[in-house]
């Protein structure tokens, strides 16, 4: 009898506590979603032409108003802050497949190198395509920057089999980011900066003169990668239990392992081929939204990162256009400032629970 109300008390006990977290996690995404609504709001009414609300709405729903408030809103703001959204995401999420990938919070596309290697190839390819053969297509970005990106990737795969130490191996990741940066300086310094457009300005990160060609573009391809992603919810939540109980769950883990890098590589890619390299996003977005919501079950943390990168990087770009304005910041500067510090507290998190 004693026993029978033991296991009927852990019973009620457990029931609390998963009641308590599936309300947590629906209070977070209550949140994500109400600051995504207001910033992307927020964002198309300041600028250097303030526009009231209203206008903005008769503009979005109606395609009613003045003629210069819609070119300002369409053409301008709402593409950007689309892409802000879109592509904020896209890395926020690249940095958590990258983190279950290496088993290592820390991992993501800027620290590995993964960005500076698609910026490379991008760099590489804009410069011979503007001379050669005229504009860039938006799959021609995007190969360049898959192609640069699964390089980097591949070197630090190979590293990966010979440098069991996960701190040695974020320095290797580290000074392939380094070289990579090297490598497109020196390219850029045998550029025509009348060819050019942008292209420096770009390589600090930007989600200025997005077009809405960017913003369908943009939209397909991460949409159906994160469709992808969202799918292999369950063999996620059974890897980062361990390879051998993912196996003994039935999942392929070679196979599995290859999908999560080539998976993460299309989203960094992406982000890269239009808005340049943006660091810290892919450590500090899953972190914060694994504290936020207190559990790591991807089912839920894969579109709460993705919202929760779109947040971020909509806010970072807001504060890079408005702080100095007219002066606009590039947009690594502003979200190493807010992303680093996050980064120094997990750090010292972690070496402080092990101890």
């Amino acid at each position: 009898m004693m026993k029978l109300s033991q296991n009927m008390a852990g019973g009620a006990d457990y029931h609390a506590l998963n009641l308590k977290r599936k309300l947590r996690c629906t209070i977070v995404f209550a949140v994500l979603l109400f600051l995504c609504g207001a910033i992307i709001v927020y964002n198309i009414n300041t600028g250097n032409v303030d526009i009231p609300l209203g206008k903005i709405a008769r503009a979005i729903f109606l395609r009613q108003g003045d003629r210069h408030d819609m070119n300002i809103i369409w053409r301008i703001r709402l593409p950007r802050i689309l892409m802000a959204a879109i592509l904020g995401g896209a890395l926020a999420l690249s940095g958590f497949l990258l983190q279950t990938f290496f088993e290592n919070p820390i991992a993501g596309p800027f620290i590995l190198g993964i960005s500076s290697g698609a910026k490379m190839c991008v760099a590489a390819t804009m410069i011979y395509y503007v001379q050669y053969v005229g504009k860039m297509t938006s799959w021609s970005l995007i190969t360049a920057a898959f192609f640069g990106s699964m390089i980097t990737t591949g070197f630090v795969l190979v590293a990966a089999k010979r440098i069991h130490n996960m701190s040695a191996l974020l320095v290797a990741g580290v000074m392939v980011g380094y070289i990579c940066n090297a490598a497109t300086d020196f390219i850029l310094n045998f550029s025509d900066d009348s060819d050019i457009v942008n292209l420096r300005g770009w390589t600090q990160g930007s989600f200025a003169s997005m077009s809405w060609e960017n913003v369908y573009f943009a939209a397909v391809i991460i949409g159906l990668t994160v469709l992808a992603v969202f799918l292999m919810s369950k063999p996620i939540g059974a890897f980062q239990l361990g390879e051998a109980y993912a196996q003994s769950m039935g999942v392929n883990v070679k196979a599995f392992r290859v999908l999560l890098i080539v998976l993460s590589s299309i989203l960094s890619a992406t982000v890269t081929a239009f808005a340049g390299p943006i660091s810290f996003v892919g450590i500090a977005v899953p972190f914060l939204i694994k504290s936020a919501m207190g559990t790591a079950q991807p089912l839920v943390v894969i579109p709460a990162t993705f919202l929760g990168g779109s947040v971020f990087c909509m806010i970072c770009d807001l504060v890079a256009r408005m702080a100095f304005a007219p002066t606009e910041l590039t947009l690594s500067t502003v979200t190493s400032m807010f992303g680093a510090p996050i980064v120094i507290f997990m750090l010292f998190r972690r070496h402080k629970g092990r101890r």
